[in-house]
């Protein structure tokens, strides 16, 4: 069950009257018959020990507590001493360790029963906490008390929300109440964090259930959110309210973090603009531009990358734009996203349009003819763009064009392209260009 640098390294511990496992998510991992992204290793030696034994082939990461890092193979290794911690005053790091001799104390320090397992080099599973059998019925459960275990480190009550969604797993009841109880205290921890897991909770293949489950945890930082939930959209192409509904379509679009953003974010205008005409039909006019304003401001607060940010608003502003299912349509929708922003955006409207009434799924057909066109017009490498027009600023100065007039008679062209007036010729186009210059 372990590689054999990680093997390596155990035996050296054990034979120089350490114990030592391999400890946390990697078991967790192996268990499930997943790949192990790192390997953690935990060990009786204390860290100036461990130090000695591997020079020069190691690095003081963490030496205060415990951790040193061993390079084997080309690959890293945290070797961490067996601990207790002491007061978390910030709710995320402990004020100071204790190191201990026994595997048990590291263990009980954990935060969830499937992370708190150790293997030894011999593959014996140490299970103090009842780990397999969770992993087995697929529980998410803290170790010991759970209000304490948030109360520690705020940042559990997002890993327990991620590993739910990303694992299909359920949160153990008196978990799940800890959760709701504690999680206030997620203001204490950096907005990166968050983030960071916040995006693997949205990829994860059991989003919908998590976020439905747990609305109010998500409205600490996205309090945005909040007004969607339960908000009746009394339209017959909607049978969820908003909240649902956004669920459901986070769940539906691709699991890429661009477009899983999107969807969270996509009709968090409704409740902003919501009317209700003559026959008691809801809706939402103007609704796109609300939600990216909203988006904007939530990404900036969570400091998300220009490019991340600007792509999301963009999605969200053009989620329920009418995109003519046309030649002439696609190419100026490709002009102005691009094809990869294109793909991006129809995948974000099949979504939109499969979290709606199963009787409006006709968009899906539609859908479809678009991707047909825009393969179409990808395979004939039709022009959408200036830079792919078969004439250049420097064909306009020889026209006797200067200034901003080379700009505006290069627009004038590519628009006559996209129309399909006129093909993107090089000797058509300056012809029309010099009897536009006449």
């Amino acid at each position: 069950m372990l590689p054999c640098e990680v093997l390596d390294i155990l035996r050296r511990l054990n034979e120089s009257g350490f114990a030592a496992y391999a400890v946390g998510g990697c078991v967790r991992d192996q268990l499930l018959g997943r790949t192990p992204e790192d390997w953690d290793l935990t060990t009786s030696a204390r860290p100036e020990q461990v130090m000695e034994l591997f020079a020069p082939h190691c690095i003081p990461t963490g030496l205060q507590h415990g951790t040193v890092t061993v390079r084997r193979n080309h690959r890293s290794f945290e070797v961490t001493t067996f601990r207790t911690d002491g007061a978390y005053s910030d709710h995320r790091h402990p004020d100071g360790v204790r190191f201990s001799d026994r595997l048990e104390e590291d263990l009980k320090r954990r935060d969830f029963t499937i992370g708190a397992m150790a293997i030894d080099v011999g593959g014996r599973i140490v299970d103090l906490f009842g780990g397999q059998e969770d992993l087995k019925n697929g529980v998410i459960r803290c170790v010991g008390e759970a209000d304490r275990r948030f109360d520690e480190d705020a940042l559990r009550i997002m890993r327990a929300l991620r590993f739910a969604s990303v694992l299909g797993f359920t949160i153990a009841p008196d978990t799940a109440e800890a959760i709701r109880r504690e999680r206030e205290k997620l203001r204490c921890i950096a907005v990166e964090r968050i983030c960071v897991e916040m995006t693997k909770l949205l990829c994860g293949k059991d989003v919908a259930r998590v976020l439905l489950e747990f609305p109010e945890v998500i409205g600490v930082f996205l309090p945005e959110m909040l007004p969607a939930v339960g908000f009746d959209q009394r339209n017959q192409h909607h049978c969820y309210d908003v909240w649902e509904h956004t669920a459901r379509a986070v769940e539906a679009v691709p699991a890429e973090p661009v477009l899983r953003w999107t969807m969270l974010f996509h009709d968090l205008g409704k409740p902003h603009c919501f009317t209700v005409d003559g026959n008691g039909v809801g809706h939402f006019y103007g609704h796109g531009k609300i939600s990216r304003t909203l988006a904007l401001e939530s990404m900036s607060r969570l400091k998300f990358d220009n490019d991340s940010r600007d792509r999301i608003g963009l999605l969200v502003d053009w989620h329920d734009r009418v995109i003519p299912c046309t030649r002439k349509g696609l190419r100026r929708t490709l002009n102005k996203l691009g094809s990869d922003g294109v793909a991006q955006l129809i995948a974000v409207k099949r979504a939109d349009n499969l979290a709606q009434a199963p009787a409006y799924r006709e968009r899906q057909r539609e859908l479809d003819r678009a991707e047909e066109i825009i393969a179409e017009l990808l395979s004939e490498d039709a022009c959408f763009s200036l830079k792919q027009l078969a004439v250049n600023g420097r064909d306009m100065m020889d026209l006797g064009l200067s200034g901003p007039a080379i700009g505006q008679m290069l627009q004038r062209l590519l628009d006559q392209v996209l129309e399909e007036k006129l093909p993107n010729d090089r000797e058509t186009l300056l012809e029309w260009a010099e009897e536009q210059n006449d």
